[in-house]
């Protein structure tokens, strides 16, 4: 475990949920904050540098939950030393950093995932093979939204630049995955949103747009308590998350009886169904689940969330904030599209 913020408490309660993983040792930036993590959740290796945390022999795999700027240092590292890497969300700051660690990967023969977990939930499972069989038909219009109300702290890594803060990143990634999930990478994006007084996104409404004939919607604010809603409509019906699309524990499936007519109502009622698709613990675990048997089959990446789809998540984030005009300290401009 790299780093013992909010994130890597939460993934090491749920990683106790795992048969086959265990916490054995984290990695901070100082000898106390790893001391601290170390007895709360009874690790028995304390290192207080990543450095040491890398060199570590009995480390197999390593869970990095450091910043959001710290994400391509600490990865490189890691595979640099010869440990496969779970990196949180967002992968990286942008796409080229992301194809950096990408091609590190690829060149250490060592497995790298970006942490998009909402991919290996349940409720994500249901829905994919939902839209794969063709229930709803061809998906027309993708919505997804992600949304609370932030306490305004310009030192607080959501409003600090410097930190990769605002929304599109840190949230606007979820809806944007899900976009990319069921319609893949768009041809078009265009984008409007408020920035805030420290320059990073607070509310956010992004098209993408898909030359095939789709659209997608995707919301994300630090201003707005959203539902957390998402729907995907088709050709034949609708499907909807009502609430949390990170973590969706309901799934409702709308399909007509019939097309409605022109000046004219269907034929009859859309029948609704509701599937429940409950969690264990707070969903963290299924994507070390999806990692131990990717490795166990001998598979480098995950074919649910392999490190090219991470670049091109990436990539359309780069596009939304180059919409807007927000560029973190030191990045290159980003073209807007």
């Amino acid at each position: 475990m790299a780093g013992t913020g909010m994130i890597a408490r939460e993934f090491a309660r749920d990683l106790a949920l795992v048969e086959d993983a265990e916490l054995v040792a984290v990695g901070s930036r100082g000898a106390e904050r790893a001391e601290a993590f170390g007895a709360e959740f009874a690790v028995p290796r304390r290192h207080g540098s990543y450095e040491a945390l890398a060199a570590d022999p009995e480390v197999d795999i390593v869970y990095v939950a450091s910043p959001h700027p710290a994400h391509l240092a600490h990865t490189l590292l890691f595979l640099g030393e010869g440990k496969h890497v779970l990196c949180e969300k967002p992968l990286a700051l942008n796409a080229a950093q992301a194809g950096e660690m990408a091609a590190a990967a690829a060149a250490a023969g060592r497995f790298l995932m970006e942490a998009v977990w909402s991919r290996f939930t349940p409720g994500y499972q249901v829905m994919r093979d939902l839209v794969g069989g063709g229930e709803i038909g061809d998906v027309l219009l993708v919505e997804a939204e992600f949304g609370f109300r932030a306490p305004f702290d310009p030192a607080h890594r959501l409003f600090d630049p410097a930190l990769g803060g605002g929304s599109v990143l840190d949230i606007g990634i979820y809806p944007v995955q899900f976009a990319h999930l069921l319609l893949g990478a768009p041809d078009g994006v265009t984008a409007g949103g408020i920035i805030g007084a420290t320059g990073v996104d607070e509310h956010v409404v992004a098209v993408l747009r898909y030359d095939a004939g789709a659209l997608a919607v995707a919301t994300s604010s630090l201003r707005a308590d959203l539902p957390g809603a998402a729907r995907i409509t088709g050709t034949r019906g609708s499907l909807e998350f009502p609430a949390s699309m990170w973590a969706p524990e309901v799934l409702w499936v709308r399909t007509p009886a019939a097309p409605v007519r022109i000046g004219g109502a269907a034929d009859g009622p859309a029948p609704e169904r509701r599937i429940e698709t409950p969690l264990t613990g707070i969903g963290l675990h299924y994507q070390v689940r999806h990692v131990h048997d990717r490795l166990r089959a001998g598979h480098l990446d995950s074919d649910v969330m392999p490190p090219a789809e991470s670049v091109r998540v990436a990539a359309t984030l780069d596009r939304v904030r180059a919409v807007l005009g927000v560029r973190y300290p030191g990045e290159a401009s980003i073209p807007v599209p």
